[in-house]
């Protein structure tokens, strides 16, 4: 009986423990919402600096990883562009190479398989590899690389389940296309669909497919339609969908405006016209109760106010500004802003944290201190666990910090990973690191153009 006690007492242990952690299957984390729930996680960094459990080498790419069922996946770009080029250069060129997908270990950061496919980056800006984080459901793992292919893997094995090629798909001239930025959101499913952004015609800016077979469902917005122009892309948002008016919202970023669909169906709820410059539609549309915000690099912040009685939108406020020096409010780039209890936190056009009122847009604070410098596209992730943020700069570094109307309580900061990504300007540093790291198992997990490592961020028991 005692023996009995003792496997139960183990077991329950051990579900406990398993309750506690938490996956990171796609971009910015479950839901897309840039938060952790682990508990157990360190106050502060050791003053000895943080402890790295593996490092495994790796080539180029901007993609942060994913983490599910013990694995990590992440990818990169071999051949026709180094880290050493002009990210700037968009001479069109023969850039043939090769990206891939790897599956590592969790605990070991072993690969376990890999999976590669040929991929020209000639014409593309900032052709250092990949940008979309792989998407983790169930036994598959959906990744999509920047000239336009799309993969449905196993989980285990890397075998193709199956694969969509947009140019030869949906007609996508690589050599020809308006946007410069390549393939950057991270497919999303939802239910049964894996919903992409394609840029193709007819109709075809955002294609549901069947997330198990890759028959396609719906297919919708034409290059012609009355809020976009033939010579705007699909920009390089992320898709996300929310619950707002107690329905499922699909909700795209594109050059030209801000668009919800019903992700069943593909039919437009409805539309808010928002022309921006150079397709730099990056960081991810953040919802907060009814609002719903988005930050760009020159024409600066946009809020929404949600309808909570039908699924439509309409304008609370938007930046005064459209210049990426005199910044009114918040012209995030790279990173997501976070809107928690009424404000606003983000890096601005230059590498200034900034708070905002977020009924308002009134500036409420400004701090240098999270990126140091004072340089085009400075910029910091921020990750919310529980009362305090994970903010990882572009320096490479990792932050503790409290956010609050009051002020930036930094808590601890310590060097997390050599940055490696040549940014287009002059640095401090001369490289910078633009990837979004995962978060799992008491780790995070974080890549550069070189190596890919996982560091713990365990607390003491």
């Amino acid at each position: 009986m005692n023996r009995a006690l003792v496997w139960l007492t183990a077991f329950l242990t051990l579900g406990v423990t398993s309750i506690h952690a938490e996956d990171w299957p796609e971009f910015r984390g479950k839901g897309r919402l840039g938060v952790w729930n682990e508990t157990g996680i360190l106050d502060k960094f050791p003053e000895t600096g943080l402890t790295v459990r593996w490092r495994t080498p790796i080539k180029v790419g901007y993609s942060g990883p994913a983490v599910a069922d013990g694995r990590v996946f992440v990818t990169d770009f071999t051949g026709g562009l180094t880290a050493a080029s002009n990210p700037l250069d968009r001479r069109v060129v023969d850039r043939a190479g090769m990206e891939r997908v790897l599956a590592l270990d969790e605990k070991t950061g072993r690969i376990l398989w890999s999976r590669r496919w040929p991929a020209n980056y000639a014409g593309i800006l900032y052709g250092n590899g990949p940008r979309a984080t792989p998407t983790v459901d169930g036994g598959r793992v959906y990744v999509q690389g920047t000239t336009g292919m799309l993969l449905c893997l196993n989980v285990k094995n890397g075998e193709v389940v199956w694969q969509k090629d947009y140019a030869k798909d949906y007609g996508v001239n690589m050599a020809t296309w308006a946007w410069p930025w390549g393939y950057s959101g991270a497919p999303l499913v939802e239910g049964s669909h894996l919903i992409a952004m394609v840029g193709g015609e007819p109709n075809a800016k955002v294609v549901a497919f069947d997330k198990m077979t890759g028959k396609e469902l719906w297919r919708a917005l034409p290059a012609n339609s009355r809020f976009d122009t033939s010579d705007v892309g699909i920009g390089v948002a992320t898709p996300i969908v929310i619950n707002a008016a107690g329905t499922r919202q699909l909700i795209l970023w594109l050059p030209q405006a801000v668009v919800s669909l019903d992700p069943a169906t593909g039919r437009i709820y409805w539309e808010q016209p928002w022309k921006v410059i150079a397709e730099q539609t990056v960081g991810t549309p953040v919802q907060s109760g009814s609002l719903l915000f988005l930050s760009h690099f020159v024409n600066g912040p946009l809020m929404l106010s949600l309808d909570a009685k039908k699924p439509d939108a309409s304008v609370l406020w938007k930046g005064k500004s459209d210049s990426e020096v005199l910044t009114d409010g918040l012209h995030a780039v790279v990173a997501t802003p976070a809107v928690v209890d009424g404000y606003i936190y983000g890096t601005c056009s230059y590498g200034q944290f900034r708070a905002l009122n977020a009924n308002t847009g009134e500036r409420i604070w400004e701090t240098q201190v999270v990126t140091r410098e004072r340089a085009r596209y400075a910029s910091a992730f921020i990750v919310r666990n529980r009362d305090r943020y994970f903010i990882n700069n572009d320096r490479g570094e990792l932050i503790i910090a409290k956010l609050s109307p009051e002020g930036y309580q930094e808590i601890s900061r310590a060097k997390l990973i050599e940055p490696t990504t040549p940014p287009g300007n002059r640095r401090q540093l001369v490289n910078v690191s633009w990837v979004h790291p995962a978060y799992a198992s008491q780790h995070i997990y974080m890549r550069n153009d070189q190596e890919i490592i996982s560091v713990s961020l365990a607390g003491e028991n």
